[in-house]
Parts: structure tokens; sequence; C-alpha cells
């Protein structure tokens, strides 16, 4: 695995997803640095890409309402401990659940496993509310899939909250989840 600066040379083998997030993020003047990786699935599995964009990967939680009708995208640090009840809380929303693939495929164009902050883009219509951990906003850099799980990339966390997330029309809410003892 080796850090590079912006897009891949082709596109030869990349979905289409990926490359419309590279395009989106050029058009901004957005500057990233990607890495190529095997699939990355788990938290476990992002260990090495962490190491090498020096970074920490954020864990992207794609949650639901009971009904269904309503979507929230958490960014929070990677190694922190999630408990919904910290979270239904400070957004009002009752008995939130991890929400369907087939709603993930549908709002953000991403499969699990590459859910990420970049998916919003494909949200249009606003079906789904980014909530950020106080600690993401915090850190220099931001570590995210480009809407697939076999590169990553590591973004200025300024540049997420000032150009793209107001490129795409997503406002996101800040909460304060705890730190739990493990």
């Amino acid at each position: 695995m080796e850090l590079v600066k912006g897009r891949p040379d082709g596109t030869q083998g990349r979905l289409e997803r990926e490359i419309k997030v590279y395009d989106l993020l050029d058009s901004l003047g957005i500057e990233y640095l990607r890495v190529d990786h095997e699939e990355t699935n788990t938290m476990e599995a992002c260990h090495e890409v962490d190491r090498i964009l020096d970074t920490l990967i954020c864990k992207n939680l794609f949650l639901c309402n009971r009904q269904k009708t309503q979507f929230y995208l958490l960014m929070m640090p990677g190694d922190k401990v999630f408990k919904t009840k910290d979270l239904t809380k400070q957004i009002d929303s009752a008995r939130l659940s991890f929400a369907d693939p087939e709603f993930m495929e549908k709002y953000l164009h991403i499969k699990p496993g590459a859910v990420s902050v970049m998916g919003l883009m494909n949200d249009t219509e606003n079906h789904v509310q980014l909530l950020i951990d106080r600690p993401v906003i915090e850190s220099e850099f931001v570590g995210c899939h480009p809407c697939v799980s076999t590169a990553s990339l590591k973004l200025r966390t300024e540049d997420v909250l000032n150009r793209f997330l107001k490129a795409v029309h997503h406002e996101p809410i800040l909460v304060d989840l705890p730190e739990y003892e493990e």
C-alpha cells in the first residue's frame, strides 16, 4: 500500500461511484491523499490503512428510526464505543438501529463496508442527516472511503465541513458521545 496524492491515473477496474468522488473533490479544489488496498469492511481491517494515512479512519454508522422514515449517517472516531441511547437523547429520535443495506444503496449509492461522508454527494434530496461526534471536527484530518471499501482518503476536516458538505447541501448536527472504558 502506498500513499499517493489525488486520483488514480486511470479508471480501469474502478467503480463509477469511486470516480464520481474524485471528480467532485477535484472540481471543488479539495486536495486529498489516497491509498488503494484490499477490501476493508471492519474497523480491524482499517488499522494498517490508518497507519499509512497517519490519521484515524472514522467509524461511519448508517442508522434509522424504528419506522424507517428518518436516516442518519454518524461519523465518530473509529476506536470509540457506540451506544444508541447516547445518541437518541441528543437528536430526539427514539429506538435508533442500523438501517437496512437497501436504504444505504438507495440514498447514498454505497454498500456496507464502504459507507462514508462521501456518499452524501448522492443524497440529492437530503434523506440522510449527517451527525458528527465532536472529536471528529476537532481533528485536523479525516479519513474515509471514496464510496468503495478498496481505497481510503485523507482530507482536511475543514475542507469536508466547509467545502464538501456545502457543495452537497448537507448541514451536519454536532453530537457529543461519551467515552466508555473498554
